[in-house]
């Protein structure tokens, strides 16, 4: 599963995903956790626009998001057979900017956090998907979900699933709206490539989803054990 992740670096972000229009103000985030609002990439009128959503999704036929199960991940495998996700597939698709994300591995009595990132600290895209819920009075809340795949060769020693990281060629593609066949819906949602990133461990101060702060991300020095 991806519960944890980070946007770094905001600085030229909209350059990156070629947005044309930001709605919210970005700011670093050293530990996005689920519930909360996240930044996240659509396409309005054929324009890449960033806006803010709640992590979690609650389907646009749901009676009542108080008492609706909200994943916060979608299997890549079987995202056309789940109704929270069918519609969503085929009409709202978006991209949620990352730097990294973490994952927990038992050491042990204790779990440990390590955080995984592109080498380069390039920013990255999960591929996600949303869907908005319209109340009786009008108001609206939008949701989204993160899709998860296969661990490419480097994930596969902390954890049995990754975030669906996007090949940077393959972005444009998952935001146009439309049917994507299976064949290619499994080319874009692969592992990525395990050379292009590296985990380190860090502190488990990461645990708690009310911690902040660049320290957050730092490396915990070899033979250090994690606070």
């Amino acid at each position: 599963m991806c519960g944890r992740f980070t946007i770094t670096v905001t600085i030229g972000l909209p350059e990156r995903f070629g947005v044309t229009r930001t709605e919210v103000q970005i700011e670093p985030r050293y530990n996005i956790a689920p519930s909360q609002p996240v930044p996240v990439i659509i396409l309005e009128e054929d324009a890449r626009l960033i806006t803010e959503m709640v992590w979690g999704l609650v389907p646009h036929w749901a009676r009542d998001p108080a008492t609706t199960r909200r994943p916060i991940n979608a299997r890549c495998e079987s995202l056309a057979e789940r109704p929270s996700f069918r519609d969503p597939l085929r009409y709202t698709r978006c991209l949620v900017p990352a730097n990294g994300f973490y994952e927990w591995k038992k050491s042990g009595k204790k779990t440990d956090p390590y955080y995984f990132h592109r080498k380069d600290n390039r920013l990255m895209a999960i591929a996600g998907l949303y869907d908005t819920w319209k109340a009786t009075d009008g108001s609206r809340l939008r949701t989204f979900t993160i899709i998860t795949t296969e661990p490419n060769s480097l994930v596969s020693s902390y954890h049995d699933r990754m975030p669906a990281l996007l090949l940077e060629e393959d972005e444009n593609r998952w935001l146009e709206p439309g049917w994507i066949p299976d064949e290619t819906l499994r080319e874009l949602l692969k592992p990525y490539p395990a050379g292009l990133l590296e985990a380190y461990p860090v502190s488990r101060r990461v645990n708690d989803p009310s911690s902040e702060g660049e320290d957050l991300v730092r490396r915990i020095p070899d033979g250090t054990l994690p606070v």
